[in-house]
């Protein structure tokens, strides 16, 4: 009698899922999330690590193949660039921004009421252009451009990691010690967007 073959329980997904399910996913973006944190220590390391951070995650989601330290210190290797260190200048300016935003709702300065939510508006619309753009994959790497593109493009998407940094800021705020795991939520958050949103995905049927 002739039996059909079975299906790893690696590969089995549920429709419209684009990794695995189980801790190993869980694992993986928690190691993903502490090797990134590290890589960001330097500041103007920042989008080459969140860029490798998604390229290891897009693996996973492509083989299958469980993230390691080896894998994702490769990926940044290839993305520390002359143009990825100079786009780390990028994200001590948000942080300039948003301290100014701050003073601005402190103190009495006219037109504050205006211009403190619009800084805030700015700095959040930054950091979500920015993480779709670490989310890119050949031959559109870490192109502002092209992320500006696919939020437009891709407004539930978007929504959803405008969503997701300011979560990750007020768990920054409110529990510390979970900082150095919070890149990891969020490049897996930006690498899920971009996958679904990827025209050469293959639909469900």
């Amino acid at each position: 009698m002739d039996h059909a073959p079975t299906v790893p329980p690696s590969d089995r997904r549920e429709p419209g899922e684009v990794f695995g399910s189980g801790f190993t996913l869980f694992a993986d973006m928690l190691l993903v999330g502490l090797l990134t944190g590290v890589a960001c220590l330097p500041v103007v390391t920042v989008p080459a690590a969140f860029a490798a951070a998604s390229a290891t995650l897009r693996d996973t989601a492509g083989n299958g193949a469980p993230a390691g330290a080896g894998v994702y210190i490769g990926h940044l290797r290839a993305r520390l660039t002359a143009g990825t260190l100079a786009a780390g200048l990028i994200p001590p300016l948000l942080v300039v921004v948003l301290l100014i935003d701050t003073a601005l709702l402190r103190g009495a300065i006219p037109g504050a009421a205006v211009v403190a939510p619009a800084l805030a508006l700015t700095a959040l619309g930054a950091a979500v252009v920015g993480l779709r753009a670490t989310a890119l994959d050949a031959p559109h790497r870490l192109s502002a451009r092209e992320a500006l593109v696919r939020s437009v493009a891709d407004p539930r998407g978007t929504l959803l990691l405008v969503g997701a940094v300011p979560l990750a800021v007020l768990l920054a705020w409110s529990i510390p010690p979970l900082v150095p795991l919070l890149p990891g939520p969020l490049a897996f958050a930006a690498t899920v967007v971009d996958l679904r949103a990827s025209p050469d995905r293959p639909q469900d049927g």
